[in-house]
């Protein structure tokens, strides 16, 4: 049976109301409106005025809808449906967000913070299908997980679940989620770059130099030009990776250890990048892991791709 589902997805530059359509495997994405994330006040009345527009252009209402589903950047409280200060979103201090959309809609909202949003994308209809316990990490401009435990999305105390970025994973090492040598510091956009630099400035200090970065123009090296550099065959953007997937592979043989899970699904950066990334991490899993749990574990790339913010959303709405 179809089912209608709206979703909210709620970002720290950018928003959007999703319209998706679910027949029972399977999710149709079937309308977007995207608009700025601005103050708080402009934005969530942006959010109900776009939510009014799709109901009214497909004829929603809360008889033919099952529900709305919000993802955002957390702190945040899934159970009281409040977002609680996100440090991307300046002023949304406990703004009671699914009972402000439930009151302009009359439709039941469900919210959950981005990682678990993705998490539950990709277990429903992505690389995570068919399974019970499954841990989606995001390996983007950041490193969170989403943690699907005997089929149900597990969110721990107070929403804090799957923080695995800040787990350290060396004494010293790029800084992420606030921490030297953490595992976002050496697996996400921002960490990447930071390894890269660092790499480049042993290299020009020695006297050497490289075809795609000068020493004015370090500052600006980004994650997508080393990848760039070392698809090439570059050694030290490769020597970057190496160390990346080095530190993935110790950091996901923490969490087969932990989680036992069937699949971990990992999105962005490692989706994009997998053959840079795959062999040295599978080594290291290899040598780490409990070979009971990591035979029975199987590390895939994210499938939804760009489009996994706006399943994401809907996919809460499902739960």
């Amino acid at each position: 049976m179809k089912e209608n589902l709206l979703g909210v997805d709620i970002g720290g530059t950018k928003c959007a109301v999703i319209y998706g359509i679910k027949d029972g495997d399977s999710l149709e994405i079937a309308d977007k409106i995207r608009f700025e994330t601005t103050n708080v006040t402009e934005t969530v009345d942006n959010i109900l005025l776009n939510l009014d527009e799709m109901m009214r252009r497909h004829e929603l209402t809360p008889q033919n809808t099952l529900a709305v589903g919000v993802s955002c950047g957390g702190p945040l409280s899934s159970e009281k449906g409040v977002v609680m200060s996100p440090p991307n979103l300046p002023g949304w201090d406990n703004i009671p967000i699914c009972e402000i959309i439930t009151n302009r809609t009359g439709i039941k909202t469900n919210l959950q913070n981005d990682a678990n949003a993705c998490a539950i994308a990709e277990w429903k209809f992505g690389a995570g299908r068919g399974t019970r316990n499954m841990v989606f990490l995001t390996f983007g401009t950041g490193l969170g997980a989403g943690i699907i435990a005997n089929g149900q999305i597990y969110a721990g105390t107070n929403d804090n679940a799957g923080e695995v970025g800040h787990i350290r994973l060396s004494e010293w090492g790029p800084v992420g989620y606030g921490k030297a040598g953490s595992f976002e510091g050496f697996d996400s956009g921002g960490g990447i770059a930071q390894i890269a630099r660092t790499l480049l400035t042993e290299h020009f200090q020695m006297g050497g130099k490289v075809d795609w970065c000068t020493p004015e123009t370090l500052p600006q090296v980004t994650a997508k030009l080393v990848a760039e550099q070392a698809a090439k065959g570059d050694p030290i953007a490769s020597r970057v990776f190496q160390i990346s997937a080095l530190y993935l592979g110790r950091g996901l043989s923490i969490i087969i250890d932990i989680l036992n899970p069937e699949v971990i699904v990992i999105g962005s950066i490692f989706a994009r990048c997998e053959d840079l990334l795959r062999p040295q991490m599978q080594q290291i899993i290899d040598c780490e892991a409990l070979p009971g749990a990591a035979r029975v574990c199987r590390v895939l790339p994210a499938e939804l791709g760009e489009a996994i913010g706006d399943y994401a959303s809907l996919s809460v709405a499902c739960i």
